[in-house]
């Protein structure tokens, strides 16, 4: 999937005036791109689209309009958006209670290791986590995580055929298997995934 350049993003101005469209696209979009594991844990995939959301935001916010800076902010999201032969997503833990949610991730170290997907018919392929850094310790897991997960050609190829697709979590405290994603979530999952893979 091609990252972002500066001739992707539109003017502060020109977001302004097409943000409220733009969002509304981005909310559509992302429905269908979000996997609840359980009422607990849930990922959330990034694309191309969705980034450049995050960045417009983020350059709007910060009023940011000089070349240098809108090049830093590309540098720090582009690597969020898939390579063609994988998914990128935010594993988050949700407990809406504050006391309730430092009690479970204190129980969770580790859980971001054992998130998997798993195409019918092949092994479960478990989620890269935190590449850019460590967000667990001893005592406690962070709520937030950043994976990628790394599919094979044969997954791929399955998965563009309309291979069913579940997500889960093998870990002592929350071991859990979802049921198969939807027939939307898999197909939009699958457009991530670049073709040329499969020769």
């Amino acid at each position: 999937m091609n990252k972002l350049s500066r001739d992707d993003l539109w003017s502060l101005e020109e977001y302004s005036a097409k943000r409220q469209d733009f969002r509304a696209e981005i909310i559509k979009n992302k429905k269908v791109r979000q996997v609840a594991i359980s009422d607990n844990a849930r990922l959330y995939f990034e694309n191309r689209l969705t980034i450049q959301y995050q960045i417009q935001e983020m350059l709007r916010i910060e009023r940011i309009f000089e070349a240098p800076a809108i090049e830093e902010e590309l540098d720090s999201y582009n690597p969020l958006i898939p390579d063609g032969s994988n998914w990128k997503a935010t594993f988050m833990i949700e407990y809406d209670d504050p006391e309730e949610r430092k009690i479970h991730l204190s129980r969770l170290v580790g859980v971001e290791d054992k998130v998997w997907a798993q195409v019918e018919g092949c092994d479960k392929v478990y989620g890269i986590a935190d590449e850019d850094m460590e967000r667990s310790r001893e005592e406690k897991t962070s709520a937030v995580h950043f994976m990628r997960f790394e599919l094979s050609a044969d997954m791929v190829r399955s998965l563009k055929n309309g291979t069913a697709l579940s997500f889960g979590i093998d870990h002592p405290y929350m071991t859990l298997a979802g049921e198969a994603v939807s027939a939307d979530t898999r197909d939009e999952l699958s457009a991530d995934l670049d073709d040329i893979v499969l020769n």
